[in-house]
């Protein structure tokens, strides 16, 4: 709760930045206050505290999912500093605010223990992005990005807000401790058929919110038009915190009536791998590329959804740290590489890196790896991890429809690599090396390693 308080002021304290005139002084501000925040979670680890009448709740689960949203959100920040070192500082303040906001939102979807503080978190988490996917007023992508993302994100709320009433309508509780104990204490038979369908909404909404297939198909272009800050936030913050939401809502509530919707997450989860692996080989956009490799990632995420063990909170928890720390990488990368080919996105933009720049193309190189599972990086043993548990309960075949879509994905992440250590056909100018840029690839690079080595020291936490 401290933590969430405290965001909220930062968010406050960004937007005045620039009516106080202390703009140069609030990404140090910001910095500290994330930093700070994670110390305030950690401090209440084992302590399971209840704040508003029970609708959140800080336990364990909640402290380690949102401690790692907000050190890929400090991550995000020191890019930051190289992103938006040459932009207009008044403009940027406010971009914070928004990130920040965002990100208060992001908290609350990890914590919530109520249905009402749910739809909150999912809104707060997402109106500031609709504004950030747009924030590049004068770019047609942009403004596109942000129109198509607010109109899928209001199709979803409505699907989301629907299957909340039928649930209500059911169990006459908000609370997820009270719809857990109305499933329990009533036989299958004797649940109303409304229920279930509130169950399917609900899981059309989230699905939605991790880009899962059928309902996919807005990532791309909101990816790919919006700011690449922007689109690192989305893909990492956003997607970790509604996995965090996904797993604890249907753990707590729905986990005894897996047999009803488990197709429907089984169905999506193969969907969403064919379709972000495979659509992923044909792009021409690293940008693009990375965006439906975001898709695929959501489909092994997926699997831990479908299996629902008691490790499942664990898997999803190293998984998504592993995912995080190489799309932080990627995106930083990317960031640089934009820039100097002048807002090129393209693969061939990458050709020469590894003679030009050896650190940029060096990490390039591990983030790739690690996103294809190659041993001994993070991303190996995150998919280790998730597809022993699912063999253990006995989805073997579901395991080797993700290993064969695993084979899938080395073609385009390898194709990076190939072509940052040929030749350029063009005169490459030099890369101007940013302290936020140097400082965000080599603490992403080092979680990555280091959680690729030693892989307990995440795992062992939930």
């Amino acid at each position: 709760m401290k933590s969430i308080v405290l965001l909220s002021i930062l968010g406050v304290v960004s937007m005045f930045a620039g009516i106080f005139n202390y703009r140069k002084l609030i990404l140090p501000i910001i910095l500290l206050g994330i930093a700070t925040a994670i110390g305030l979670l950690f401090d209440q680890w084992d302590m399971n505290k209840h704040y508003f009448n029970d609708m959140a709740v800080f336990d364990n689960y909640a402290i380690a999912f949102s401690a790692l949203i907000l050190a890929v959100s400090f991550l995000i920040f020191v890019l930051a500093m190289y992103h938006y070192r040459d932009a207009d500082p008044h403009s940027v303040t406010d971009i914070y605010a928004l990130f920040i906001f965002a990100l208060t939102g992001g908290v609350l979807l990890t914590s919530y223990n109520n249905l009402a503080m749910l739809f909150l978190g999912v809104e707060i988490l997402s109106i500031p992005l609709y504004v950030l996917a747009g924030s590049r007023r004068n770019d047609l992508a942009s403004n596109e990005a942000a129109l198509k993302y607010f109109l899928m994100g209001a199709f979803a709320t409505g699907f989301l807000l629907f299957g909340i009433a039928l649930v209500y309508g059911a169990t006459g509780s908000f609370a997820l401790d009270g719809i857990a104990a109305y499933v329990s204490n009533h036989d299958m038979s004797a649940i109303p058929a409304f229920f279930y369908v509130g169950i399917i909404f609900l899981i059309v909404a989230l699905l939605f919110k991790v880009s899962a297939a059928p309902f996919h198909f807005w990532a791309p272009d909101v990816y790919q038009g919006s700011p690449v800050l922007v689109t690192a936030f989305m893909s990492t913050v956003v997607k970790i915190s509604a996995f965090a939401a996904f797993l604890r809502l249907f753990v707590t509530c729905f986990a005894s009536l897996k047999e009803y919707y488990e197709i429907i997450l089984i169905i999506a989860a193969i969907f969403t791998l064919l379709i972000g692996n495979i659509t992923a080989i044909y792009q021409q956009s690293v940008k693009r590329m990375l965006a439906y490799s975001g898709i695929s990632h959501a489909g092994y995420l997926l699997i831990a959804i479908v299996v629902m063990g008691t490790s499942a909170s664990s898997v999803i928890f190293y998984y998504s740290a592993a995912y995080a720390g190489a799309s932080i990488i990627a995106f930083a990368v990317l960031t640089a590489i934009m820039e100097n080919k002048d807002g090129r996105e393209s693969f061939e933009a990458f050709k020469g890196l590894g003679k030009n720049n050896p650190l940029l193309a060096f990490s390039m190189s591990v983030a790739m790896l690690s996103l294809a599972g190659i041993p001994p990086l993070a991303g190996f043993f995150g998919k280790y991890y998730l597809f022993t548990t699912a063999m253990q309960d006995g989805y073997m075949w579901l395991v080797l429809i993700a290993v064969f879509n695993s084979l899938i994905s080395l073609y385009y992440y390898f194709r990076v690599i190939l072509l940052m250590y040929s030749a350029a056909e063009e005169e490459v100018p030099a890369f101007k090396n940013h302290y936020g840029l140097i400082a965000t690839i080599a603490i992403a690079l080092a979680i990555s390693l280091g959680i690729g080595f030693a892989p307990d020291l995440l795992l062992g936490l939930l």
